[in-house]
């Protein structure tokens, strides 16, 4: 997060399936709308009683955009990190507006009344923290270990790795 960013947290419901878009160069953009409605105590009736609802516009980008398209569909309770973003614009008949956004850090549903089945893709870009191939992210050394790398064979995407390297091994801690 860049200074002056001002970070932000909403729970709520998609209003619609994430809208997915390629940008001329092919990156990926998910653009979607988060519902969240604050709820009151009213101490005179003793009960609960609906606030006004507030709608943030969400994107996010690259991988992280399809990812998103594939795992989140309308009225999905999700909770959405990211940067607020406020934007002046002019409308068609000459007035102006303001647009409030979110771009968008994490996004995941809201395991409250709901369950999730987690899968790990692939990454194409992987770096050093991502383990595999002959870096071997955190502590992986030449074995393709380390921090999410060599994951392989169990259908656990949280299990120990297969393969040598990282924290998953037998071999002895280094510290």
């Amino acid at each position: 997060m860049a200074a002056g960013d001002i970070p932000l947290t909403i729970v709520g419901n998609l209003t619609a399936d994430p809208e997915l878009r390629f940008t001329p160069s092919g990156q990926a953009v998910a653009n979607f709308t988060v519902a969240s409605t604050s709820r009151l105590f009213d101490r005179q009736t003793n009960e609960w009683k609906d606030g006004d609802t507030v709608f943030i516009r969400c994107s996010v980008w690259r991988q992280y955009a399809e990812n998103v398209a594939e795992s989140l569909s309308k009225g999905t309770r999700v909770i959405v990190t990211g940067r607020l973003k406020v934007r002046q614009y002019e409308t068609r008949e000459g007035g102006r507006g303001t647009s409030v956004e979110c771009d968008v850090d994490e996004v995941g549903p809201a395991l409250k009344n709901a369950t999730a089945k987690v899968n790990r893709v692939g990454r194409p870009d992987s770096g050093a923290f991502a383990g595999g191939g002959q870096q071997g992210g955190f502590g992986g050394g030449n074995q393709g270990g380390g921090f999410g790398g060599g994951q392989g064979g169990g259908s656990d995407p949280w299990g120990p790795p297969s393969g040598g390297g990282g924290f998953g091994d037998d071999s002895p801690v280094p510290f």
